[in-house]
């Protein structure tokens, strides 16, 4: 014999999946720690602190 279900229940477990995967999605595309998103800040200044160095001003040979 077949288990008596309740589609109440077995929906909101479906939903409840579903949230939890997409919750598992956004924790890898946005869940950076403040640790990585402040070393990530600092290499990007001093990325730009040294191209500023290495600028060559014009001349006004001409």
């Amino acid at each position: 014999m077949a288990e008596i279900i309740s589609f109440r229940k077995a929906k909101k477990s479906a939903d409840r999946k579903a949230h939890d995967q997409q919750a598992v999605e956004n924790r890898v595309r946005f869940g950076r720690t403040k640790a990585q998103k402040d070393n990530d800040r600092r290499i990007e200044e001093r990325r730009a602190t040294l191209l500023d160095g290495a600028k060559r001003e014009p001349t006004d040979d001409e």
